[in-house]
């Protein structure tokens, strides 16, 4: 462990004896300065991890070495000692931004869990510096992996629109990976050191994601046993990413529109105006125009969200991608499983890159992640894809231009294909799957046996075992 280095500024001698011994004696780093601007050099010249300082002294006091040690380095944590219980220095000095204090004569055991606060304090300090720093890395524009021309126009307009305040809609499919480049977007912008701040209004009732968004006052409704803070209040001075912004309730679309506007709102069952400063993005796999037209949204609130558009193509759209997230795909699973896995067969590569993937990166990353987990080998085959797809890509039963297949077959294959695809998003419930294609689930089962179907959540077993 690194040594923890203690500055001690006080113009007694004695304090300075008595307090240093203590310190030395549990191994503590101590350096001692007897008048403000000495320990000012000190902190100037020297890697300080903690300052204890008096606060009156003959030079300069307790709080203008707070307020000069936070304009040096203001992660260091300072501790004031004073002999007088005025509680407004201590108010004061708390408000520069002091660690905390210390009544004089200062109470040594009082004084080592200071110590042992500051140094988890100075723990987390470092702990949060580097998983920002991971998350700045992770979520750089270069570190998506892409290679086609239409994702690189989508990147090059996300970073030209990062350093800006202007609002972002981010349009395409599910599982094109909006909340990537959401994510890009912030970390590469002036906010990155600010909360970054998600909510997903598909995940939440109406009732619900107001209270999630604008946050609530105890009481204003059943269960509201307390105040609650919401997102908006959460991501101030950052971003927040409203993914799935359709599927937000008119009545909760009008006070969205005035925190976009204004930058402020009431919290439900709240009568005061919270201002805040925050960067909006959201994102969207509906058609905002159609359901414009169709009075279910704002299109006020559409202008408002839609100042720089951003669409991402599906993978069908930039198929060149495909090998490329194939490759990350396969590392990032063999090490999370430790397989040695070395690539994919050509055959295996050829089945994907003439599939369409519906479900789109997601679906890909899916399919990646169950042929790591299932083979026995150390390159993926054809046997390790799921069988709807080596069958949907075996011939071009589903290409309209193909007539070496009957209009029945042809029809039965689509169908066949529809079934599996939901099936496979749906991971083999085959309820939510029926939902997912407006049919019963009793309608389902009896396609699915009609067309051979093998559910895949079965499949998936019997492979395990």
């Amino acid at each position: 462990m690194s040594e923890f280095n203690i500055l001690l500024i006080d113009d007694e001698p004695a304090q300075i004896i008595s307090i240093k011994s203590f310190l030395k004696r549990r191994k503590y780093n101590v350096l001692t300065a007897d008048s403000g601007s000495e320990g000012l050099k000190i902190v100037q010249n020297g890697n300080i991890d903690l300052v204890f300082t008096d606060f009156r002294m003959p030079d300069i006091n307790g709080l203008e070495v707070v307020k000069s040690v936070k304009q040096i380095n203001p992660e260091i944590p300072i501790v004031v000692m004073t002999a007088f219980s005025d509680t407004e220095d201590a108010v004061r000095v708390m408000k520069e931004g002091a660690f905390d204090y210390l009544l004089k004569p200062v109470n040594l055991d009082e004084l080592e869990a200071l110590v042992k606060k500051a140094q988890e304090h100075n723990f987390l300090v470092s702990e949060n510096k580097l998983l920002k720093e991971q998350l700045q890395e992770r979520y750089r524009f270069d570190s998506i992996i892409s290679q086609s021309k239409e994702m690189e126009q989508v990147l090059n307009t996300a970073g030209r629109v990062a350093k800006s305040k202007a609002t972002v809609l981010i349009r395409g499919e599910s599982g094109t990976g909006k909340e990537l480049i959401a994510k890009a977007i912030h970390y590469t912008s002036d906010r990155k050191d600010k909360p970054l701040i998600t909510v997903n209004c598909a995940a939440l009732s109406e009732n619900l994601l107001e209270s999630e968004l604008f946050g609530h006052e105890k009481g204003s409704f059943t269960g509201a046993t307390s105040q609650r803070i919401g997102r908006f209040e959460q991501a101030d001075r950052g971003t927040l990413f409203i993914d799935e912004v359709g599927d937000i309730a008119p009545q909760t679309q009008v006070k969205l529109l005035r925190a976009l506007q204004f930058g402020e709102f009431e919290r439900v069952g709240g009568s005061s105006t919270i201002k805040v400063d925050v960067r909006v993005i959201t994102a969207t796999n509906r058609n905002l125009e159609e359901m414009i037209a169709g009075g279910s949204f704002r299109e006020d609130l559409f202008y408002r969200i839609n100042v720089v558009t951003i669409h991402i193509p599906p993978l069908r759209e930039r198929k060149t991608d495909i090998p490329v997230l194939v490759d990350f795909f396969l590392k990032k699973y063999s090490k999370e499983n430790r397989k040695e896995i070395s690539g994919l067969s050509r055959e295996a590569l050829d089945y994907l890159m003439r599939y369409n993937f519906p479900g789109n990166v997601r679906e890909l990353e899916n399919i990646i992640e169950r042929a790591v987990v299932l083979t026995r080998s150390d390159v993926i085959t054809t046997a390790d894809l799921p069988i709807g797809l080596t069958d949907l890509t075996e011939t071009g039963i589903l290409d309209p231009a193909d007539f070496s297949n009957s209009y029945t077959e042809k029809v039965s294959a689509f169908e066949k294909s529809m079934i599996e695809t939901a099936l496979n998003l749906k991971n083999g419930n085959q309820t939510r799957a029926a939902e997912m294609l407006g049919i019963s689930e009793r309608h389902l089962r009896s396609r699915m046996q009609k067309l051979g179907i093998i559910n895949p959540k079965r499949l998936n077993k019997e492979g395990s075992s």
